[in-house]
C-alpha cells in the first residue's frame, strides 16, 4: 500500500489526486463546483453537490490510477476554509447551502462587534481581524434566519463544520464530527494557544458549543471511510485548509520558511514555529498544520487580486485571447515604461485593509501601450506580494527573528518565469519553484502518510521536496527600493476614490 489519496475541495471546483510515495502524481480527477449567487455580496455552495462531486471524483482518481482502495495506505483531506455548513445530527441533511468564505452578509455583526470593542479579545485569542470571511458571523446568521435553527441547535440536534468536517461527516457515514486545528483557527470561536473552542467567544456569538467538531491535530487518526464509498475501507489520517496545507506541501516546517500561491489571489504564509505573535503589520496569526498536539503558528497575509487581473486583461480589457498569452504580450516592451496597474477592484486585502480602494492606471504617456499595461498588471501581482513579505519581516524583525530567506511558490501563476523573476527582484531573495506545484493536495497527502506510518517524519519529506528552477534577484536593491516607493505612492492614489 504505497499510495496516498488527497481530496482537494476548493472554492471553484473538488478534486482527487493520487500520490506515490515519492510524492508524484499517478492520476487526478476535478469536477467544477456551481456557485450559488442569491444577492449581491452573498455566496452560497450546495453541501451535497460538494459531497457528490469529491466522492465522485476520488472514484475516478482511483480507477485512473489503475488501483483499488486497498491499495490506498491513507486518505487526506484539504479545503477551501472558512466555508460554513450546518446540518442535521439525525438525517445528514443541511439546513441551507453552504455559506461561502468569500460571503460578506456577516459584516453588519462585524461592525456591531468592532463598536463593542471586542477586536483586541478576538485576536488576542483567535490571532484573527474581526472579518465576516471567518466562519463564526455565518453560523450565527444561520441559526438566526433559517427557521426552528436556534432551538434545534440549542437541543443539540445540529452539527457545524468548515468543508473538511462535512466530507469527514459524510465518508465515515456520520460516525466521526470532526476537524483540525487549522481550519478550528478560521472560524473565529478558536483559543489557538490552548487548541480549544474558547466557551467566551462561543457565547459572544451566540452559537451553542454543542454544535461544535472535535479538534485534532491535522495528521492524525479519523477513523476509516465506509466500505461501499470506495469500494474498501479507507484510513483518513490528515486534514488541513488549504494554505496551511501548501505551507505544509512546500516542506515549509520551520520558523521563518515561507511560501507564497499565485491564484485567482495570493497568499503568503510564514511559519513562525512554537512561537504566536500578533502582527503590528495587518496580517493574520493562525495556526499551522500540525503532526502533534504542541500548538504550531503562521503569519498569513491575502492579496485579494493576483492572477485575477490577468483574467480582467483577458475579459474586461479584451488585451489578450487567452491568460497564456500575457507573458509574451508582457515581454515585447522591455519594462511598464513607468506604468502602474493597482488591481484593487474590491478593495485592497493585507497589509493594507482599504476595502473601499479601487483599482487605477497611473503613469500613462502618449508612448504607453496596452503591452505597457499588461506588463504592469503581471507586475502588480508581484508588487503586492512584496507589500506582504516587507510586513511579515517587519514583524519578524520585531520579534527578534531572522527574516525570510527564500520565498517558495506554487499556484497557477507561478509558471510565469517573468512574474517569478520580478518577485526575486523585489524581494532580494531567491524565489524557488518546486518540480511538484500541487502543493495543497500533497500537504494532505503527507500529513496522512505520516499519521498512517508511510513517512517516519517531516525529515523524510524535506528529503522529497525537490526544486524545479530558481530565480535569483538581479536588480541592485536601491533600485528595488525605488520600485517600491512608487508602488506605495499608487496605492495611496487608488485609496483616495
Amino acid at each position: 500500500m504505497t499510495y496516498l489519496l488527497a481530496l482537494d475541495q476548493g472554492t471553484s471546483s473538488s478534486r482527487s489526486i493520487v500520490f506515490d510515495r515519492q510524492g508524484a502524481i499517478v492520476s487526478l480527477a476535478q469536477r467544477e463546483l456551481p456557485q450559488i449567487y442569491p444577492q449581491p455580496g452573498w455566496v452560497e455552495h450546495d453541501p451535497m453537490e460538494i459531497w457528490r462531486g469529491q466522492l465522485a471524483t476520488a472514484q475516478e482518481a482511483l480507477a485512473k490510477a489503475g488501483i483499488g482502495a486497498k491499495d490506498v495506505a491513507a486518505l487526506g483531506i484539504t479545503n477551501q476554509r472558512e466555508t460554513a455548513v450546518v446540518w442535521h445530527r439525525k438525517t445528514g441533511q443541511p439546513i441551507h447551502h453552504a455559506i461561502v468564505w468569500q460571503d460578506r452578509r456577516g459584516e453588519p455583526l462585524c461592525a456591531q462587534l468592532r463598536e463593542q470593542g471586542h477586536a483586541p479579545l478576538i485576536q488576542s485569542r483567535t490571532g484573527l481581524l474581526i472579518d465576516s470571511y471567518f466562519s463564526g458571523t455565518k453560523i450565527r446568521w444561520l441559526l438566526d434566519n433559517v427557521p426552528g435553527a436556534r432551538q434545534q441547535a440549542e437541543r443539540g440536534e445540529l452539527a457545524f463544520g468548515t468543508i473538511d468536517s462535512w466530507l469527514l461527516w459524510q465518508l465515515t457515514g456520520g460516525a466521526l464530527h470532526a476537524t483540525d486545528v487549522s481550519n478550528a483557527s478560521r472560524t473565529m470561536l478558536f483559543d489557538v494557544h490552548g487548541n480549544e473552542w474558547d466557551q467566551e467567544l462561543l457565547q459572544l456569538l451566540q452559537v451553542p458549543a454543542s454544535m461544535m467538531p472535535k479538534v485534532l491535530p491535522s495528521s492524525a487518526g479519523y477513523g476509516r471511510t465506509v466500505e461501499t464509498l470506495l469500494g474498501a475501507p479507507v484510513r483518513i489520517g490528515g486534514v488541513a485548509g488549504d494554505q496551511q496545507s501548501a505551507l505544509f506541501g512546500q516542506a515549509c516546517f520551520r520558523e521563518g520558511m515561507a511560501k507564497n500561491t499565485y491564484g485567482t489571489g495570493c497568499f503568503l504564509l510564514m511559519h513562525t514555529g512554537g512561537r504566536f505573535q500578533q502582527s503590528a503589520n495587518g496580517l493574520l496569526t493562525t495556526s499551522a498544520a500540525q503532526t502533534s498536539q504542541q500548538p504550531q503558528y503562521a503569519m498569513e497575509g491575502s492579496v485579494f487580486v493576483g492572477g485575477a487581473v490577468v483574467q480582467w486583461l483577458r475579459d474586461g480589457l479584451k488585451a489578450i485571447e487567452s491568460s497564456a498569452q500575457v507573458q509574451a504580450l508582457a515581454e515585447s516592451v522591455p519594462d511598464a515604461g513607468g506604468v502602474m496597474l493597482v488591481p484593487a477592484f474590491t478593495g485592497l486585502g493585507a497589509p493594507y485593509w482599504k476595502p473601499d480602494a479601487r483599482g487605477t492606471i497611473t503613469g500613462l504617456t502618449r508612448g504607453s501601450t496596452v503591452a505597457h499595461i499588461a506588463r504592469a498588471a503581471l507586475e502588480s501581482i508581484a508588487y503586492q506580494s512584496a507589500a506582504l513579505l516587507q510586513a511579515m519581516s517587519r514583524d519578524a524583525t520585531a520579534a527578534g527573528s531572522a527574516p525570510v530567506a527564500e520565498l517558495r511558490v506554487d499556484g497557477g501563476a507561478c509558471v510565469n518565469n517573468l512574474l517569478m523573476q520580478f518577485q526575486a527582484d523585489l524581494l532580494g531573495i531567491p524565489v524557488v519553484r518546486p518540480a511538484i506545484t500541487e502543493t495543497t493536495a500533497l500537504g494532505a497527502a503527507y500529513l496522512a502518510g505520516l499519521s498512517g506510518g508511510v513517512f517516519a517524519g517531516p525529515q523524510e519529506l524535506e528529503k522529497l521536496w525537490k526544486a524545479e528552477r530558481r530565480f535569483t534577484p538581479t536588480l541592485s536593491r536601491d533600485r528595488a527600493g525605488e520600485l517600491m516607493q512608487r508602488w506605495e505612492h499608487a496605492v495611496r492614489q487608488a485609496t483616495l476614490a
